[in-house]
């Protein structure tokens, strides 16, 4: 089986399509799918297929328990731009989150050969903003009310970061 990266804690490896189960189950979790948009089985499974799309679930060291799944976008952006397009960790308060955050920065701009990473979260996710500004990441500003839920509209903050910003932090 392919690992893509890991850390003394995680490793990421291509989704399979044995796997889209735990990713919708993931996904559809009440404290994930406030904030992570839904999507069928079939398109987590035509993604896992796409060449500009990494579709990656995330598993501990040691006992290889899936604990969350990745999606990321822009894989041959010509313009060196890849979109952390979703993020969901089935057990939180464990530093998983923070650890899959680092591990993707990682990834994306030592072995993608990224520029730009960013991500767009919804404006009352405070937990998500604040460890991707503690990560690093900055806010570029927000795409007001561009989500209907229900017979109310929600807003995205879009967040950033640059190589040179991911090596800064590196070295610091």
């Amino acid at each position: 089986m392919e690992t893509l990266i890991q850390s003394d804690m995680l490793l990421f490896r291509p989704t399979r399509s044995d796997d889209i189960p735990f990713v919708m189950v993931t996904e559809s979790d009440e404290e994930n799918s406030r904030y992570v948009l839904q999507w069928t089985a079939e398109r987590h499974e035509q993604a896992t297929k796409e060449a500009d799309t990494g579709h990656i679930v995330i598993e501990t060291i040691g006992e290889r328990k899936q604990i969350g799944y990745l999606i990321v976008a822009g894989l041959q952006n010509p313009h060196h731009s890849i979109e952390l397009k979703r993020i969901a960790i089935t057990e939180k308060g464990k530093g998983y989150g923070r650890e899959a955050l680092k591990l993707i920065k990682q990834w994306v701009f030592e072995h993608a050969g990224a520029h730009r990473l960013w991500l767009d979260v919804k404006e009352q996710n405070a937990r998500a903003r604040h460890l991707y500004e503690s990560e690093g990441f900055i806010v570029e500003g927000v795409t007001r009310e561009c989500l209907k839920n229900g017979d109310s509209f929600e807003s995205l903050v879009v967040m950033s970061m640059l190589r040179p910003e991911y090596y800064r932090a590196e070295r610091a």
